[in-house]
């Protein structure tokens, strides 16, 4: 099943399948340009933004603190929420739940598209640098 093989795949077969047009597809020109960009920054500078975006990709973030907290936010008030969605026979519990788990999953497709980016930004300076030397 090649659903489950990952975007990489994908990206994989989309170049497979358009040799020619490799040079045009967007985001490996998106690629380029940053590349492009850390290039032109002198060596100093660049150790110095390589050094932020580690501190970037090793940060925790707000969504990761947002998903453990709320639960316990959610249990100091359990009482009162239990009242709330279960009063006579109500279906409000099926609302939150659907609509926790949307910003559940929402958080955390952010948080790690945030340090996938971190690390594609990492890759390419230490790549850079590296050719310097």
């Amino acid at each position: 099943m090649t659903i489950f093989r990952g975007d990489a795949h994908k990206i994989y077969r989309r170049l497979k399948k358009e040799p020619k047009k490799i040079r045009d597809i967007k985001f490996l020109n998106e690629i380029q340009e940053i590349r492009d960009f850390y290039q032109s920054v002198d060596s100093d500078l660049l150790k110095l933004i390589y050094y932020r975006m580690i501190k970037e990709k090793s940060g925790t973030g707000m969504i990761p603190v947002y998903v453990a907290a709320v639960p316990w936010l959610l249990f100091l008030f359990s009482s009162q929420l239990e009242h709330f969605l279960f009063a006579n026979g109500s279906l409000k519990w099926i609302f939150f739940c659907c609509i926790y788990l949307v910003f559940l999953t929402i958080g955390l497709i952010l948080h790690f598209r945030e340090k996938a980016w971190a690390d594609f930004h990492i890759e390419i300076i230490q790549d850079i640098l590296k050719e310097r030397k």
